[in-house]
């Protein structure tokens, strides 16, 4: 089958467009039909620019929070993706839901139809659904999504706001390091070297500096660049290389632990929700892997999940693998051997969670002092070497 763009009319009149796919020109007029909608006009759409755009994790919001409701108040499944994707101002996002009907029409489950998609909804996203379709709390999953992806959306906010700041600030030292070093300094150089008397060692150190800027301002302007997309691609085609980075990024000093504590939240959280809509321990684990985006613990993980599997409690699994500090062992150990696991598991995504925000609060509140007090002392170690020399000399002469 190929995937089409395609311009069409609703009952009401309004054009929609979106894409979705068909055999020919007839059999995507024939599919519309069945949505409702009267083809204006279609063409093949490329296939790689199709899957190339994604969808913004507030559009998944909000397409939750609305078939939850929907689902709720009893409306077909069909007619509530119908109005939602009438409504989807995304055209990429309105191709995928009308892709979604099309499949449910031809006897496709929820689930099954948004697994066409993996891009979209992810491994963990239609699973749960699935669950939700079995157990016949759909509205209940759906709303569990809506909050875990609002978590998502507000940490990604609170993550770049950590990194955009002190980015902002480091961009402004190099830019005044660049500014001193090939320009400032450079002028002072000659004044102080046609005063004929002996430089001291800061200032011959800051002479140093200031010539290999001069000299290779391209590898110190373009290596990092360099080095960054040197390891994006060793990390994408390598594992052994993302292996070995993912254990450097959590053995960092201070961001290292926060990024643990991001990704431990985030699996604690998943897999609370996981387990509460009645899926088994182990096809939770193996779900929830994909989500962490780190091979170190991913890695983990997956030791766990076969321990498990070969007949240990999910406690001792978990302390086997040194995943979790003592502390949430012993919460989960009460609640599998109270029986309240999943409260137990809550209980571990809000211990994480609330330590994720301290520990990104506490860290944006060390940034700032700390690019001020970088910025501080170049400039000193400038003007000390700098108008060093030439305070000596002013002296010199009025004695």
């Amino acid at each position: 089958m190929t995937l089409f763009a395609y311009r069409a009319m609703n009952a009401s009149g309004c054009k929609v467009s979106g894409r979705t796919e068909a055999i020919n020109i007839a059999d995507l007029e024939l599919r519309l039909k069945h949505l409702g909608l009267d083809l204006i006009n279609g063409s093949p759409a490329r296939q790689a620019e199709f899957l190339a755009r994604p969808i913004s994790r507030r559009a998944l919001i909000n397409f939750c929070f609305h078939l939850e409701q929907l689902t709720r108040s009893g409306v077909a499944i069909i007619e509530g993706l119908t109005d939602l994707r009438d409504g989807m101002t995304n055209p990429h996002f309105r191709g995928v839901i009308a892709s979604i009907i099309e499949s449910i029409a031809g006897g496709k489950t929820l689930s099954q139809a948004m697994a066409l998609h993996p891009r979209v909804f992810d491994g963990v996203f239609t699973s749960l659904v699935l669950a939700g379709e079995e157990t016949g709390r759909l509205p209940e999953v759906l709303k569990s999504l809506v909050d875990s992806l609002k978590w998502q959306d507000e940490l990604a906010s609170q993550s770049k706001k950590l990194l955009l700041y002190p980015a902002f600030l480091g961009a402004v030292v190099l830019g005044v390091t660049f500014f001193m070093m090939i320009y400032l300094v450079p002028k002072l150089t000659g004044f102080l070297k046609g005063m004929g008397q002996e430089v001291p060692l800061q200032t011959r150190m800051l002479i140093s500096t200031a010539e290999f800027f001069s000299d290779f301002w391209y590898l110190l302007l373009f290596g990092p660049i360099l080095l960054v997309a040197g390891i994006k691609i060793a990390v994408r085609v390598n594992p052994a290389a993302r292996y070995r980075i993912d254990g450097i990024k959590l053995a960092l000093p201070v961001v290292g632990g926060i990024l643990r504590k991001i990704m431990l939240s985030r699996f604690a959280g998943i897999f609370a929700m996981m387990y509460a809509s009645g899926i088994p321990i182990i096809d939770a684990i193996r779900a929830s892997e994909n989500v962490i985006g780190n091979a170190v613990v991913k890695d983990g993980l997956v030791r766990a999940g076969r321990m498990i599997a070969e007949g240990r409690s999910l406690t001792a699994a978990f302390e086997h693998v040194d995943l979790f500090p003592p502390l949430v062992i012993r919460m989960l150990r009460v609640g599998e051997n109270t029986g309240g696991l999943d409260t137990a598991l809550l209980n571990v995504y809000y211990f994480y969670n609330r330590d994720v925000r301290e520990a990104i609060e506490r860290l944006q509140a060390m940034i700032e002092p700390a690019m001020t007090l970088a910025i501080g002392l170049l400039l000193g170690w400038v003007m000390v070497s700098a108008l060093g020399p030439i305070y000596d000399v002013i002296t010199r002469l009025r004695i």
